[in-house]
């Protein structure tokens, strides 16, 4: 290229700086309306937000350094105002603030798990690269190891059914998990390697075998799909998360039940003494109990019991042990106090639970929605009096004011009507 081309390059990369928007002093891109003119231009990491949300400027500090960590890779991030360019919000469907979408290739990937910069980092990681990653290098399995908390493994020769059901529920999966495939060679110096082709997953610096690996010819490519895909999708979490808002419906996808430690973090996410042992009591016990427990029960615990009170529908103290039914979204709360329970009454409990004679709560019943939708009414409503009590004065008191005066004036009009017509008959009367 000459020199007058290499010009002309470089004044176009910095007008469409300028058309985007780029500040200076930051690596997030601010976005306009226009920015629909080149959204399908490469991979973009994009937050919608509004000025006045409160997560939104939340998130604000953990996007710029989201921004800044991947200023020398391929993927832009940038933030679109949906109060200024409304015209963006509705092509890409906003509904809530934020929402962060990440697109490549016309393709459109919403983000919906926990708002920290790591989580971030690797959901760009992994929806930048193929669904699949190769490994070619041994000691890029340690570095893998080393980085990642969870990741699933094909090991054998690309080819046959079990590498075409993985290389499909990979695809699925791409935006909850890391996939890679490497040889037998590279794969033995790292893990126990029984039978070939296989499936693992990598996590709690352990691995676990897809139980359909190895001789394949009597299975039924409709039959490993499904248990494939059944198998990812329990597996793609650690034996004990921590289990938020943002995570709870991906947990209830795994279809088990969900045995919950709640206790309480503060501001520093430090939990009470008392309440850490028993959270620590609770996560002994599928450590120790893995093979007992994994296929029926998802452990983790709540930090926040607010969304343990939503669950149950109840103010629960803490620390307390909750249940939940992922596919009847009922619950199971144990008699005992939680201080007391002892490792072996938590597994007979559970045991009871999964033979279900234990005491059942909750579920979607038509009266428990309504309750439910009373008690989110409720406890919203003293949140709000707690936060702000002026604020929730003004915003419920205007309107029942308002409401107060129309149903006065009407009752007065018709009190006046009725006296003017006792005025007029007493006047004819007479």
């Amino acid at each position: 290229m000459d020199v007058s081309g290499m010009f002309t390059m470089k004044f176009l990369a910095l007008l469409l700086l300028v058309f985007l928007g780029i500040s200076e002093g930051s690596r997030v891109i601010e976005l306009s309306d226009r920015f629909l003119d080149v959204r399908h231009e490469g991979q973009w990491f994009v937050k919608f937000y509004a000025p006045w949300c409160a997560h939104c400027k939340r998130l604000e500090p953990v996007w710029s350094h989201v921004a800044q960590t991947l200023y020398n890779t391929n993927v832009r991030v940038g933030k679109v105002d949906c109060t200024r360019f409304t015209s963006v919000a509705q092509v890409f469907n906003i509904n809530s603030f934020p929402t962060i979408i990440f697109m490549k290739d016309g393709l459109e990937f919403v983000y919906n798990g926990e708002r920290t910069k790591e989580e971030l980092i690797h959901f760009v990681m992994r929806m930048s690269g193929p669904p699949v990653q190769l490994v070619t290098r041994t000691d890029s399995v340690d570095m893998l190891k080393a980085s990642h908390p969870i990741f699933f493994s094909y090991i054998g020769k690309q080819e046959g059914l079990l590498w075409d059901t993985y290389a499909s529920v990979a695809e699925v999966f791409q935006p909850h998990g890391f996939f890679y495939a490497t040889s037998f060679e590279i794969a033995r110096d790292h893990f126990d390697i029984d039978t070939l082709p296989a499936v693992i997953v990598y996590k709690e610096r352990n691995h676990f075998y897809y139980p359909l690996s190895g001789e394949l010819s009597f299975v039924e490519p409709s039959h490993m799909n499904r248990t494939l895909h059944a198998w990812v999708n329990e597996e793609r979490f650690s034996i004990f998360p921590k289990v938020t808002r943002s995570n709870i419906n991906e947990l209830m996808l795994t279809r088990k039940y969900l045995v919950l430690a709640v206790v309480e973090e503060n501001r520093l996410a430090e939990v009470a003494a008392h309440e850490l042992e028993f959270r620590d009591m609770i996560e002994s016990i599928i450590r120790m109990n893995h093979d007992k427990f994994h296929s029926r029960f998802q452990f983790g615990w709540i930090g926040t019991p607010e969304l343990a009170h939503s669950i149950a529908m109840d103010t629960l103290a803490t620390p307390h042990l909750l249940v939940l039914n992922s596919t009847t979204s009922e619950h199971h709360i144990p008699d005992d106090e939680p201080l007391k329970l002892t490792s072996e009454a938590i597994q007979v409990f559970l045991e009871n639970i999964h033979n279900q004679s234990a005491p059942v709560y909750g579920g979607n019943s038509f009266y428990v929605r309504i309750y439910r939708t009373y008690f989110e009414a409720k406890r919203s409503l003293s949140e709000m009096w707690r936060g702000n009590p002026v604020l929730t004065s003004v915003l419920f008191g205007l309107p029942l004011g308002f409401l107060s005066l129309i149903i006065y004036s009407i009752c007065c009009a018709d009190i006046l009507d009725a006296d003017e017509e006792d005025i007029d008959t007493h006047e004819k009367n007479e």
